[in-house]
C-alpha cells in the first residue's frame, strides 16, 4: 500500500511569506510565483460580475463553451481537448488512466511532476541534464532510454530553467517510439513567441497540457486543459470528476483564448522586463544567471557564507520574496529562482540582493517622496478643497509639502510671480503649503473656449487651441513634461499631495489620461477616494468606481472619504461595513458639510449649480447680479463680495432673472466674441443697455466683459472665432483687439478714485485702447488697465481680483449705498484673508479623517 507522499513547497504563498517577514503582505514584493507581472486582463472583473448571478446553477460539467473556443483557436477537433481545474489536477490523471508503469523526467524540473507518479506507484527515471549548456534539453538525449507503458514528462519551456527545446526533434522522437506516451507541459508557452509548441501536428501517443492561471494572472481561479488524441483524451475523461471546472473559469477561459491583444502585450513586457533582469543579476558577484525563454530565471549562487535559502531568508526580511530550487529534482542548495516584475519590482530586488551579496557596492536607495493623491467619484466632489486641508495639516504638522495636479480643466486661472498661468485651486493649495505657486504644480492647464475645444497651457504659457482628439495624439509629449515637473517638485519636497480630474472610471478616457491612475502610479501614490454625499448615491459611486478599475488600480487605491455629510455619522456604520466587504477598501473619514467655506471653487460647477455663496433679494441688502456667460471664466473674482453681509449675490441667466439690480457684473469670458453674440440672443445686451440708460445700475465689467463694454472687439488672428469684428455694447469709448500674444503678470497698481492698493492678475489676449478716457486703475508701466464713464455707473478693468481688497471693495459697495440714500461709515466688515479659512478647514478635516492612517500611508 502507497503511504502519503510529501508535499512540496510552493511559490507564492502569501500569508506564509508575511508571517515569516513580519510584514503585512501589501509591503511584500513576491518574485517566487511565476504571475504575469502585468496582472489580469481588464477585462477580467466585468465578466466575472456578469456571470455572479449563474452562480444558481451547477457549470457545464463538459465545459462546451470553452472546448469549442479551444478547439477554434488551436484548429483542432473538440474530441481532442479536456478541461481541468488547473494543470495540476490534469497531471494526477495520468499515471492512472494511461496505465503506464514508469516515469521519464528529465531534471531539474517543476517539482510536482513526480508527486503523481508516487501516488501510482510508478518507477521514476531521471535524466540529468548538464549546468553547462544551461539545463538545454536535446530530445535524442531520451531515444537510449524510452520504453514502452512509460510516460515522458517535459517543460515547454521547462520549469524552473525557462529553456526550451526543439519541437520537431521531440515530433521525430515519440513518432519512433509509439508504446511511449509523452506529455508536454506549456504552461509557461504564451511568455514565448510560441514557434516551439507541440499543439501543431502531435503524433498521437503525445498529449500537450496547458495551464491558464499563469500566463493569464488568475492562480486563485485555477484553469487548464490538455490536447491529445481522441482515445487519450476519452480515457482521460472517465476520470474526471464532474463539475471539477466551475461556471466563473469556464466564462474567463472563452474570453482569454480570444484576447490576442493581452498576450502580445504580455509577452512584449516579459520579453523586455527578463532581459532588463537578467542584465541586473548578471552584474552581482557570486550569481550565475541562466538565460531562459519564459516569465521568471534561474539563478545559481556560489557564495563562501550563504546558499540560496539563507540569501532567501535575509532578502524576506527586507520584503523580497524568492523561491528557493532546492525540492527541485536536479538542483541543489545553490539554486533560486526569480520570477520577472515590473521594473520598480525589479529594482527593489537588485537593491535588496546588493545590500546583502556586495554591501560595498550598496548606494542609498533612491528616495521615493512620500506621496499621497486625492481622487474623487466625479467633479465637483470636493477634491480640490480636501487637497488644500491635507496640504495645510501636513504643513501645520511642520512638513515641507507641495501640491501637484497633472491636468486641470478649468476656466479659473492664477497668474504666478514669473508670469505663468496655472489653475486657481493650485494656487490655493500653494497657499495652504505656504508656498508661492509654481507652475511645475499644474503643468497642464486646459481651458474650454468652445463645446469641443480648449486652449492648452503648459508649464504656464498657452502653446495653441486644440479640440480631445488632437490633444490625445501629443500625450506622450505632454505626459513626458507632467513627469518631469512631479520629479523636480519631489525632489525639492519632503511631501506631495497630488489631485486627480472627475474620476479614475471614465472608461471613455482613461486610455490617453494622464491625471488619475497614471499620476499615482508614477507617484507611487496611494490613493483616497472622494465621495460626495450630499448630491447622493455616495456608496453607489463608492462601489462603482472601485467595479471599473482595473486590478492594477484598485490596488492604488487605499481607502474612501464622504464628503459634505449633513446629521450623525454613526447612522452611516451599516453602509461604512457593507462598502468594506464590497470593495475591500475602508472609508478613512467622514468630513461634515461645510457652508460659506469661504474658499475659492475650483471650477464654474458651483457656480452654474447656484452654489455662489449669495442671499435672496432682500430690500435691506445691496442687489449685485452676475451675468452666467456660457464660458464665464475666474469668477473667484466675486468670491469675496459673497463674504460681505450687506450683498446679496445673485446670478443670472434670464432678462426675467435680472430686474433692476444695484450693480450688474460683466465676469471674465474665455470666448468673449461667443458669450458677446449669446448675450444678445438672449436679449440680455438689450435689457443691460435699458439698464444703462436708467441710471440707477451701476455697470461693471471684469476683463472678458470690460471688453464686451467697449464699441468693438475685432479678432484679426481668429484667437476665439473665425478672424473678424463684432460691435461692443458701447457702454466705454474702448475698442479690443485680440492679439497672438497673451498677458499673463502679477500686478500691483492702484485705484485712483478711492486712492486702495490693489494686487492682482492679468490674463487676456486683449489690447484695450480708447479717447477721452475716464482712468481708473493705474498700472506701473502706463497700461490700460480699468476705465469707466464720468458718472462712475459703467467702469471695466483688466485686473482679476481687484475685489480681494477690502478697503476698496467696502469703498466701492458704500458708493453703491449712497446712491441708494443708504447710511455709510466706511467700515470694513468682511475680511478677504484665506488664511483663517485654510486653518478651519484643516482642523475639520484633522477631526473628520483617520490621520493616523493617513500618515501610515505616507510613510511618516
Amino acid at each position: 500500500m502507497i503511504g502519503p507522499v510529501q508535499r512540496h513547497h510552493h511559490g507564492g504563498n502569501l500569508r506564509q511569506l508575511s508571517q515569516a517577514a513580519g510584514l503585512p503582505p501589501d509591503q511584500l514584493v513576491d518574485f517566487s510565483a511565476n504571475i504575469n507581472p502585468l496582472g489580469p486582463p481588464d477585462w477580467l472583473r466585468p465578466l466575472i460580475e456578469s456571470q455572479i448571478s449563474d452562480l444558481v446553477h451547477y457549470p457545464d460539467p463538459e465545459a462546451t463553451a470553452l472546448v469549442a473556443a479551444l478547439a477554434m483557436h488551436h484548429g483542432i477537433a473538440a474530441e481532442q481537448i479536456m478541461v481541468g481545474n488547473g494543470a495540476t489536477e490534469l497531471l494526477h490523471l495520468l499515471p492512472r488512466a494511461l496505465g503506464c508503469t514508469r516515469l521519464l523526467l528529465p531534471v531539474p524540473s517543476y517539482a510536482d511532476y513526480e508527486e503523481p507518479a508516487n501516488l501510482a506507484g510508478m518507477t521514476i527515471d531521471r535524466l540529468e541534464l548538464s549546468p553547462d549548456n544551461g539545463f538545454l534539453l536535446d530530445p535524442d538525449q531520451l531515444a537510449p532510454l524510452l520504453q514502452p507503458q512509460q510516460l515522458v514528462l517535459l517543460g515547454q519551456p521547462n520549469n524552473p530553467t525557462g529553456r526550451t527545446f526543439a519541437a520537431d526533434s521531440l515530433r521525430r522522437i515519440a513518432a519512433a517510439h509509439p508504446a511511449t506516451i509523452f506529455v508536454v507541459d506549456e504552461s509557461f508557452i504564451g511568455f514565448t513567441d510560441g514557434s516551439q509548441s507541440l499543439q501543431q501536428d502531435r503524433p498521437d501517443n503525445l498529449l500537450v497540457l496547458t495551464s491558464l492561471t499563469k500566463l493569464y494572472a488568475i492562480p486563485g481561479l485555477r484553469l487548464g486543459y490538455l490536447t491529445g488524441a481522441t482515445d487519450h483524451i476519452q480515457t482521460l475523461k472517465q476520470y474526471l470528476p464532474n463539475w471539477t471546472v466551475n461556471s466563473l473559469a469556464q466564462v474567463v477561459g472563452v474570453q482569454a483564448v480570444q484576447d490576442s491583444d493581452y498576450l502580445q502585450r504580455s509577452r512584449d513586457f516579459v520579453t523586455r522586463q527578463r532581459m532588463a533582469l537578467q542584465q541586473e543579476l548578471a552584474g552581482l558577484p557570486g550569481l550565475t544567471v541562466y538565460p531562459g525563454e519564459a516569465n521568471f530565471l534561474l539563478v545559481r549562487l556560489d557564495h563562501a557564507r550563504l546558499d540560496a535559502r539563507q540569501l532567501a531568508e535575509q532578502a524576506l526580511l527586507q520584503g523580497v520574496a524568492l523561491r528557493v530550487c532546492d525540492n527541485f529534482p536536479g538542483l541543489d542548495q545553490r539554486y533560486f529562482r526569480v520570477a520577472v516584475g515590473t521594473e520598480y519590482e525589479q529594482q527593489r530586488l537588485s537593491q535588496v540582493l546588493v545590500r546583502i551579496l556586495a554591501p560595498a557596492l550598496s548606494r542609498p536607495t533612491p528616495r521615493v517622496p512620500p506621496a499621497l493623491m486625492v481622487q474623487g467619484t466625479s467633479s465637483n466632489a470636493g477634491k480640490s478643497i480636501l487637497a488644500a486641508a491635507l496640504c495645510r495639516i501636513l504643513r501645520q504638522d511642520g512638513y515641507d509639502v507641495a501640491p501637484f495636479k497633472a491636468q486641470n480643466m478649468s476656466l479659473n486661472s492664477f497668474v504666478t510671480r514669473q508670469g505663468g498661468e496655472m489653475g486657481r485651486a493650485q494656487a490655493l493649495q500653494a497657499q495652504a503649503c505656504r508656498l508661492d505657486p509654481d507652475v511645475r504644480m499644474n503643468p497642464v492647464l486646459l481651458k474650454p473656449n468652445s463645446g469641443t475645444g480648449s486652449q492648452v497651457i503648459v508649464c504656464g504659457t498657452a502653446i495653441g487651441t486644440t479640440d480631445f482628439k488632437s490633444y490625445a495624439r501629443q500625450r506622450e509629449q505632454i505626459w513626458g513634461t507632467v513627469q518631469r515637473c512631479y520629479d523636480e517638485l519631489a525632489s525639492e519636497h519632503q511631501v506631495i499631495v497630488l489631485e486627480g480630474a472627475g474620476s479614475p472610471a471614465e472608461i471613455n478616457l482613461k486610455r490617453h489620461e494622464i491625471v488619475n491612475m497614471a499620476m499615482a502610479r508614477h507617484a507611487q501614490a496611494p490613493v483616497l477616494l472622494v465621495g460626495d454625499i450630499d448630491r447622493g448615491g455616495v456608496f453607489a459611486s463608492f462601489v462603482g468606481t472601485m467595479e471599473l478599475l482595473t486590478e492594477a488600480e484598485r490596488r492604488l487605491v487605499a481607502g474612501f472619504v464622504i464628503n459634505r455629510f449633513r446629521g450623525d455619522a454613526t447612522l452611516l456604520d451599516d453602509a461604512l461595513q457593507y462598502t468594506l466587504r464590497h470593495t475591500g477598501k475602508p472609508v478613512l473619514g467622514t468630513v461634515p458639510y461645510l457652508p460659506d467655506l469661504g474658499l475659492p471653487e475650483e471650477d464654474s460647477v458651483s457656480f452654474k449649480q447656484g452654489l455662489l455663496p449669495s442671499g435672496t433679494k432682500d430690500a435691506d441688502l445691496l442687489d449685485i447680479a452676475v451675468l452666467d456667460l456660457p464660458h464665464i471664466s475666474n469668477f473667484t473674482d466675486l468670491d469675496p463680495l459673497g463674504l460681505e453681509p450687506d450683498v446679496s449675490l445673485r446670478v443670472v441667466r434670464t432678462v426675467a432673472e435680472l430686474g433692476r439690480p444695484d450693480a450688474l457684473i460683466l465676469p471674465g469670458s474665455k470666448n468673449t466674441l461667443t458669450d458677446l453674440a449669446w448675450l444678445r440672443q438672449q436679449g440680455l445686451a438689450a435689457r443691460v443697455l435699458e439698464l444703462a440708460a436708467e441710471g440707477h445700475c451701476e455697470i461693471v465689467g471684469i476683463c472678458g466683459g470690460f471688453q464686451m463694454m467697449g464699441e468693438r472687439i475685432s479678432d484679426p488672428h481668429a484667437i476665439e472665432s473665425a478672424a473678424g469684428e463684432e460691435p461692443g455694447l458701447s457702454l466705454l469709448k474702448v475698442s479690443t483687439e485680440l492679439a497672438e500674444q497673451k498677458t499673463t503678470l502679477q500686478t500691483r497698481c492702484r485705484h485712483i478714485p478711492s486712492g486702495s492698493e490693489l494686487v492682482g492678475y492679468e490674463i487676456h489676449h486683449g489690447i484695450t485702447s480708447g479717447a477721452q478716457l475716464h482712468p481708473l486703475i493705474s498700472s506701473p508701466d502706463g497700461s490700460l488697465l480699468g476705465a469707466g464713464t464720468d458718472s462712475g455707473l459703467g467702469w471695466g478693468s483688466y485686473l482679476h481680483g481687484l475685489f480681494d481688497a477690502d478697503r476698496f471693495r467696502r469703498w466701492w459697495l458704500d458708493r453703491l449705498r449712497r446712491r441708494k440714500g443708504w447710511q455709510t461709515d466706511g467700515i470694513i466688515r468682511a475680511c478677504y484673508d484665506l488664511e483663517p479659512a485654510l486653518d478651519r478647514l484643516a482642523d475639520c478635516v484633522r477631526g473628520s479623517l483617520d490621520m493616523r492612517e493617513i500618515y501610515r500611508l505616507l510613510r511618516l
